[in-house]
């Protein structure tokens, strides 16, 4: 199914809890682990994978820059996903990567790893999310296994055309054959959790408000 300007719209007005939520209740999993908006200007990301792989330097060499076939087969709008197996000893994203991404119109890199560089992400306005930053480079440290195939990200399973959503509490990913589901779940929950807050706002007694919502039991189908 096509990721169209309207379901994105749809997904802007959610959360990361409102979708994580939504998969609870759906019986899925989707929520990531330890990766945050590095940048303190966050802003919440929303597009279908590019996904890469990485694997320890060894005797096969890389064969071209790592994230440049990425990149190359981003469309705008598309969110570039790494698996580094949560290295933090060893960036796999950079400067260079980030304003080649920012031309091609790419929306954000969610790294299970680490990103150098920060300094030149930030200029390019550019976001990363990722478990934290390192210095040294990747050459000799990792190398590029594979473009386009399944990955995983902080213990959630990507495919290329997930969609990976995030925002300042952190990533989930959405798979794509139950995104309307999963959407509409979201949607039906923000819309409770609104009205909740506005009925508090407004000066309802808040044990009445919970009882009202039956917020505890929010999950239940």
């Amino acid at each position: 199914m096509e990721f169209t300007q309207e379901l994105r719209g749809r997904f802007e007005r959610l959360s990361s809890t409102n979708l994580s939520d939504a998969m609870d209740a759906l019986g899925m999993r989707g929520f990531t682990f330890g990766i945050h908006p590095l940048q303190a200007a966050w802003r919440k990301i929303v597009g279908p994978a590019v996904t890469m792989r990485m694997i320890a330097a060894g005797q096969i060499p890389q064969k071209t820059h790592l994230g440049m076939n990425a990149i190359a087969s981003a469309r705008p709008g598309d969110v570039i996903v790494i698996d580094n197996g949560g290295r933090m000893d060893s960036s796999c994203w950079g400067g260079i990567l980030a304003n080649a991404a920012k031309i091609k119109g790419v929306a954000a890199t969610v790294i299970d790893g680490c990103c150098r560089d920060l300094d030149d992400c930030i200029d390019a306005d550019y976001p990363v999310y990722a478990r934290g930053t390192v210095i040294c480079t990747a050459r000799g440290r990792v190398i590029e296994e594979s473009t386009n195939q399944m990955i995983q990200c902080g213990g959630v399973q990507v495919r290329p055309g997930d969609i990976i959503f995030g925002d300042s509490s952190g990533i989930v990913c959405v798979p794509q054959e139950k995104m309307l589901e999963i959407l509409e779940k979201a949607e039906q929950l923000w819309q409770k959790e609104e009205d909740m807050i506005a009925e508090i706002k407004a000066g309802a007694d808040i044990l009445a408000a919970d009882a009202k919502y039956n917020y505890n039991k929010m999950l239940q189908k």
